[in-house]
């Protein structure tokens, strides 16, 4: 499974693309930065997170996206525009048909350090060790991208895996239900 992973952000937004699947090893597609000027207008600044983010989408072709999801911070303005970038994100995937999950900060971490209260540095270093890099992924905000595309690699396997079981409990109860 190919995952792009999406660090939304107005000025810098990650983006870190890994191939993998539940119980192998995890390889490192891609990692960029898409970035805009922060004395540009919104609008202008969207437009340049959607051109860059369709562009990797365009070329890298994930099977799957996963965008960190906005939690509440101190500062409205930052969470408007962080949240902004995170829906350009899933409205370039939705155009695509490709589906899309939303992972918390803490979820992203647990997942890559064991615990959901861990700081960049260890987020960074458990990246560069999980997908074997000889350098960190820097900034901060790629680092991120790829921790929640790893995320995505080994707890949306285990998702889809319970909700296709869901699935196929769900028509063996109709089926049970309906028979008389």
């Amino acid at each position: 499974m190919r995952v792009m992973g999406v660090d939304p952000g107005l000025t810098r937004c990650g983006v870190g693309v890994v191939d993998g699947a539940p119980g192998t090893p995890l390889r490192l597609v891609r990692v960029e930065v898409v970035r805009t000027a922060p004395d540009a207008d919104i609008a202008t600044r969207l437009l340049g997170i959607e051109i860059g983010i369709e562009a990797l989408m365009d070329e890298l072709r994930p099977d799957a996206v996963a965008v960190e999801r906005v939690f509440s911070q101190h500062n409205v303005r930052t969470v408007m525009g962080t949240a902004q970038a995170a829906g350009v994100a899933m409205l370039v995937a939705a155009r695509r048909g490709l589906p899309v999950a939303m992972h918390t900060p803490s979820e992203a971490k647990a997942a890559v350090t064991g615990n959901g209260r861990a700081d960049k540095a260890q987020v960074t270093k458990m990246v560069t060790r999980l997908l074997r890099l000889e350098t960190a992924p820097k900034p901060a905000d790629a680092a991120d991208a790829l921790a929640l595309a790893i995320c995505h690699v080994w707890r949306g396997g285990a998702q889809a895996r319970l909700a296709a079981a869901r699935t196929r409990s769900d028509r063996t109860s109709t089926r049970g239900g309906t028979s008389q």
